[in-house]
């Protein structure tokens, strides 16, 4: 329950903290304190009536404390008014935690660094698994993280929410955030996290209504997500092709549809991807030049790597397979990329470089589900026939 609680109001606390004190470093670690102290106490007196509040009341207090002690914050600390006293300003946004991201895209911090802090600060990611999310190591994570916040520090990057006329030029960077917060919560089967992100979702398009990309993604979330009970089978990952669609969410495919205006950004050709793999049967030709067009748009190998995919289905495993080798030095650290490889190859009856590529993405994997899925597709290499509807799209 504790837990539970935690992963639920993690990115409210720490946004509530950040509109008290101004400072993501203070926030993020006296929310730290306050959970850390909230594990000890509910676990001997009890839940509190309302847990948020006594982590957001915890956590103020916690804040104080540490500017106290810092000399250089003695006039900030000065100008803090007690916590009673101290209501967030109003603002056009809706939602504290929505306020947090637009404060973290600041258009002085470089694009990464703007979302890796939203990721930190809001969903609670730890350094590793941002570092995932961008595909780098978690070294280099942490130390772009500490470049960020060297830069706010140093450049005295105001953290406050910006005027209603400057929003859209943080939105690329929002949406970003929010994308990835929902891949998070997607990929590793955690769905407090892909939740939050498509209520911001909801909430972005109702603060923006003219604009068209908070739209796609708000589909594109919703056409994925809608699949989520079906991805699974008694804990296990089950792929596309072999998902049960009685299992589908026929109510979030039907919102996702509806939101879709035109397919000229990124998300909403995403978006348009989505909605033709809900199809029975699913037009593969149609999926990999959408595919293609996301291409261009985005010069991303994570894309062309998407593509092999629908490639597989329209032109055979080897036209996938040259796709996919095309991006391979790119991606190298990516486990998807291996994991492709691999269905290819067996599809292609190499087994034995299927078996290789199987274990560096076993090497790569981060989740139980994905790693007992690719255990049994390494176990089965050599000992099964091909199956045209095996595939990597899950």
């Amino acid at each position: 329950m504790i837990e539970e609680i935690f992963r639920a109001e993690w990115g409210r606390v720490v946004a509530s903290l950040v509109g008290f004190c101004r400072d993501v470093d203070v926030a993020e670690e006296a929310a730290q304190e306050a959970f850390a102290l909230a594990t000890r106490r509910w676990a001997r007196d009890g839940l509190p009536d309302e847990p948020r509040a006594w982590l957001v009341t915890v956590g103020r207090n916690k804040a104080i404390d540490r500017l106290r002690r810092e000399r250089r914050h003695a006039e900030k600390l000065q100008l803090l008014p007690p916590p009673a006293e101290t209501p967030m300003p109003a603002t056009a946004i809706p939602d504290e935690r929505l306020e947090l991201i637009f404060l973290c895209c600041h258009p002085a911090l470089a694009p990464e660094a703007r979302v890796a802090l939203t990721l930190r600060a809001l969903g609670g990611l730890t350094t590793a698994e941002i570092g995932r999310a961008f595909l780098v190591s978690e070294e280099t994570m942490k130390r772009r993280l500490t470049r960020a916040r060297t830069k706010i520090k140093g450049a005295g990057v105001p953290f406050a929410v910006p005027n209603e006329d400057l929003l859209p030029a943080r939105l690329g960077t929002v949406l970003a955030v929010l994308y990835l917060i929902f891949n998070q919560g997607y990929g590793d089967q955690r769905v407090d996290l892909a939740a939050e992100a498509i209520h911001l979702g909801r909430m972005l398009v109702e603060l923006l209504p003219d604009e068209p990309e908070p739209s796609a993604l708000l589909a594109l979330m919703l056409l994925h997500d809608a699949r989520r009970d079906a991805r699974t089978r008694d804990g296990e990952l089950v792929l596309l092709a072999d998902q049960d669609r009685s299992h589908w969410n026929t109510a979030q495919i039907e919102e996702g549809r509806s939101l879709l205006r035109d397919t000229r950004g990124p998300y909403a050709v995403q978006a348009a991807i989505a909605a033709l793999q809900t199809e029975d049967p699913i037009d593969w030709a149609g999926v990999a030049d959408l595919y293609a067009t996301l291409r261009e748009l985005t010069g991303s190998a994570v894309v062309e790597l998407n593509r092999a995919v629908a490639v597989a289905e329209t032109s055979g495993p080897r036209a996938a397979l040259a796709v996919v080798d095309a991006v391979a030095v790119d991606l190298d650290g990516y486990r998807y990329l291996h994991s492709t490889r691999a269905e290819l190859l067996r599809r292609l009856g190499d087994e034995a470089g299927a078996r290789t590529a199987y274990r560096r993405a076993l090497e790569l994997t981060t989740t139980d589900a994905e790693r007992r899925f690719l255990e049994r597709r390494l176990a089965a290499c050599g000992s099964s026939g091909r199956s045209g509807r095996d595939g990597p799209e899950m």
